[in-house]
């Protein structure tokens, strides 16, 4: 099964997302402008649904 996370995070940049710093395990903290929030993305998405709701945590409609 394929991973989500390159998807994601091409997203999240493209909505002007931007990396923060590393989290636990795999995760990494993003940071948000549209919603003014911290986020974490794991290292490796492998559900649809995780995927629509760490965009969701960015304020970005889904997109799987």
């Amino acid at each position: 099964m394929a991973s989500y996370t390159p998807s994601v995070k091409e997203i999240l940049r493209a909505h002007g997302c931007h990396f923060e710093r590393t989290g636990r395990g795999d995760h990494e903290i993003w940071y948000s402008p549209i919603t003014q929030r911290r986020f974490p993305v794991d290292g490796k998405i492998l559900s649809r649904h995780t995927a629509n709701a760490v965009l969701r945590q960015a304020g970005i409609a889904k997109q799987f």
